[in-house]
């Protein structure tokens, strides 16, 4: 009889009463139906501290799940492929002030063209959020036509926009004559030794199911969960990529030490320029962080249910990986879970 998932993970915990309180924070948020599993990993600058896995890959699927299960990052995308674009502006093959029509010349002139990768990196471009140009353009040139001609908002003020993250992975593209997947392994995954993360579709029985999608009418398990990136043929700027959370946490520490760019563009990196990170939610953004995360503190979600969250000043990364959105999207009251998720870990790792 295969041993039961929870408490494989409850035992495998740390003996630190506040560690354990995590551990069992989320064996009993998968018992509450939140998530069939969840992996999780706090640290530093030197490494990791703390770590830990939950559940199974699926809810009918009995197996464990082991640290080197692959997770949907969803949006988490974002920022990797926003700091391998990052590295191109450090060393001078772009600029923030650079516009997507600079670039892409080719695409229409409209918002999207004229919008900086300064603006789209802080989303504060007025580009819209979420937006499922999926369901009238099921082709890839179609769905790139729609993106060019979408409508705006007046600039300037925060506005979360996963299509502005699309057109960045266009740019990252051109800019550097690479395919993303091939650019995001060039700069990110190869140097910080990340191997487990990059785009799909990947091994099924090594990743968590997301998914029941009533679109494509079968559960989605080791390909990308976002529509728009499936109609992208799942490697794009906004969603695809999967990892571990050991190798998020290898990102975090990396960053934490400044490793990936010039000291300049570190500063602006973290927010400490003009207070708005580049690829990150700022701290007034991340509502999940509670006070003891500083204000220097920045992150991101992702809608399957993960999230990156850096504090540079009390030199600590923090990592939580779950598949939410199994078998269904609906909401079952994940916000609370990952709120008391960060605040136990602060204190207890």
């Amino acid at each position: 009889m295969p041993a039961d998932p929870v408490r494989s993970a409850d035992q495998a915990a740390q003996t630190d009463p506040l560690e354990h309180a995590a551990q069992k924070l989320l064996a009993a948020a998968r018992d509450d139906g939140q998530f069939s599993a969840a992996a999780w990993a706090v640290g530093g600058s030197e490494g990791m501290r703390c770590s830990g896995v939950v559940g199974t890959p699926a809810h009918d699927d009995p197996r464990p799940i082991r640290p080197d299960a692959l997770f949907d990052l969803a949006s988490v995308t974002k920022p990797i492929v926003g700091l391998a674009l990052l590295r191109l502006v450090d060393r001078g093959e772009l600029s923030l002030s650079t516009t997507v029509g600079e670039v892409l010349g080719e695409r229409p002139d409209g918002p999207m063209a004229r919008a900086t990768l300064h603006s789209l990196l802080t989303h504060t471009s007025g580009a819209p959020g979420p937006t499922p140009l999926w369901r009238e353009h099921p082709g890839r040139d179609s769905l790139l036509q729609a993106l060019a001609a979408l409508e705006f908002t007046e600039p300037g003020s925060w506005r979360y926009s996963s299509m502005g993250f699309i057109a960045l992975g266009l740019v990252a593209e051109r800019a550097s004559g690479l395919p993303l997947d091939r650019l995001v392994a060039r700069e990110i995954t190869e140097p910080l030794g990340l191997r487990d993360t990059g785009y799909g579709p990947v091994d099924p029985v090594r990743a968590v199911a997301t998914e029941d999608c009533p679109w494509r009418g079968h559960l989605v398990r080791g390909e990308v969960h976002d529509e728009n990136a499936v109609v992208l043929g799942g490697i794009a700027g906004h969603a695809g990529l999967f990892g571990t959370a050991e190798d998020l946490g290898r990102l975090g520490a990396a960053l934490l030490r400044g490793d990936l760019f010039s000291p300049e563009t570190d500063r602006a990196m973290r927010g400490a320029v003009d207070g708005r990170p580049l690829t990150w939610w700022p701290r007034a953004q991340c509502t999940y962080l509670g006070e003891e995360y500083s204000a220097e503190a920045f992150g991101h979600t992702g809608f399957t249910g993960t999230s990156l969250v850096l504090d540079p000043s009390a030199d600590r990364w923090v990592v939580l990986l779950t598949n939410r959105v199994h078998p269904t999207r609906e909401s079952r009251g994940f916000d609370a879970v990952r709120a008391g998720f960060h605040r136990k870990v602060a204190r207890g790792c």
